[in-house]
């Protein structure tokens, strides 16, 4: 099983999942979500596959979330505005995000990482 891994490398969360995955030896391709942001397509598809809201894949405690007012705006927010901001933007995702093409997690728990990607 490969993974693709968005990841920002100097993102605390990230790291911790990275090393989890690199401890339990788990292929991945890591992608940087920032310098390689996922497409508003690529994005409805990770985010249909996780069965979550839009809303779940933005950073909340991100600098640039707070900067562009993001809290107000997704309020009232349709879920193609929600994927049109995370596609111009790669900070405001909320990460790492894990997909193996089928399931997706979104940031990192432990107990969620064993669930879906420990061999």
């Amino acid at each position: 099983m490969s993974l693709t891994f968005y990841w920002y490398p100097a993102c605390g969360t990230c790291k911790k999942a990275k090393k989890w995955l690199d401890d339990h030896d788990v292929s991945y391709t890591p992608v940087h979500i920032v310098e390689n942001t996922p497409s508003e397509d690529e994005l409805s598809a990770l985010i249909e596959s996780s069965g979550l809201s839009a809303q779940k894949f933005f950073n909340t405690s991100g600098k640039k979330y707070r900067e562009l007012n993001m809290k107000d705006k997704l309020k009232d927010a349709a879920d193609q505005d929600m994927v049109k901001w995370l596609a111009s933007e790669g900070m405001l995702i909320k990460r790492p995000i894990v997909t193996d093409g089928n399931h997706v997690t979104v940031g990192f728990k432990e107990e969620e990482f064993q669930n879906n990607w420990q061999k």
